[in-house]
């Protein structure tokens, strides 16, 4: 069954791709970014484009993950366009690039907000219209990182996926009851097909980058990235991010993982996150609540 889909930060990257392909399977999916009307008009009249001539159901909606007044207007247009909503893949995310001291306490907040709180302002105005159904789907893109190996330099946006991903695993207790689902897709590092290090954020004290790029961690950066493209396979492809989430998407309630790894690089974030989710829901079981381990099935 065709269903109606939500995907934040779809202008580009995983997102952009996970629309077009979750359309191209038969749903009806929002592709939410912000400056519809501005910096993103472009993109706007690609996917017209693209849906077009796909005979796809792919359309954009105006949404800043900042702000609440927002979110709530673009979950309230797309239940006023088609009735419900199936589905939220949360996607929206910014990268800082740099070493951790050189960052403002106020850029990491900026960097929280965006990829933590952007999905919680996301919920608050999806969650109630899910609920009401009593069934509904979160699709979170979390981050290899937050089980597996972690270059340095990435600190921000390590930090900020890993409360996220925290997140997503405490909703998927508190929405079991209520018949909504949890999946979490963890891409390992993809260094080609995303635009994450070119629009990287930097650091905003330049002075305090400059004393370790004039000590013991000059040219760190580049070799950082070098050392990590090195490892990603030539045929690594970012594409394959969509592709599991489509396949989640489609499968029979009841059935769908709770994670998925996508990992050329195979940094063990399948290792980690397989022990860290066995304790967890361990505990559940002594505490005699371990129903929240499985949705119910109230539809």
């Amino acid at each position: 069954m065709s269903k109606i889909i939500l995907v934040t930060g779809a202008s580009s990257g995983f997102g952009r791709l996970t629309a077009e392909a979750l359309a191209k399977a038969g749903n009806t999916v929002y592709a939410s970014m912000r400056g519809t009307t501005g910096k993103n008009a472009k993109v706007v009249e690609d996917i017209a484009a693209f849906s077009k001539a796909n005979s796809a159901d792919l359309r954009t909606v105006e949404l800043d993950v900042q702000s609440q007044d927002s979110a709530d207007a673009a979950v309230a247009k797309i239940i006023a366009d088609a009735g419900r909503l199936d589905v939220v893949v949360h996607n929206a995310g910014h990268m800082m690039f740099g070493p951790a001291e050189a960052f403002t306490a106020e850029q990491l907040a900026q960097q929280y907000d965006v990829n933590v709180l952007g999905t919680q302002r996301v919920n608050r105005a999806a969650l109630p219209q899910m609920r009401g159904q009593k069934q509904g789907l979160l699709v979170w893109v979390s981050s290899s990182s937050s089980a597996g190996g972690t270059p340095p330099y990435l600190a921000p946006y390590f930090a900020a996926k890993a409360a996220m991903d925290s997140l997503a695993v405490l909703y998927s207790r508190e929405l079991a009851r209520w018949g909504i689902e949890t999946s979490i897709i963890v891409p390992g590092a993809f260094t080609k097909g995303t635009n994450h290090f070119a629009n990287a954020g930097a650091p905003a004290d330049t002075a305090r980058l400059a004393e370790y790029e004039a000590g013991p961690y000059a040219g760190f950066g580049e070799q950082v990235q070098k050392a990590f493209a090195e490892i990603v396979p030539d045929d690594a492809d970012v594409g394959e991010v969509a592709d599991a989430i489509v396949d989640v998407v489609a499968a029979p309630f009841g059935t769908r993982p709770f994670r998925v790894h996508v990992d050329p690089a195979q940094d063990g974030a399948n290792v980690g996150f397989s022990v860290l989710d066995r304790l967890r829901a361990e505990m559940l079981h002594r505490v005699g609540l371990s129903d929240l381990l499985t949705p119910a099935k109230l539809a």
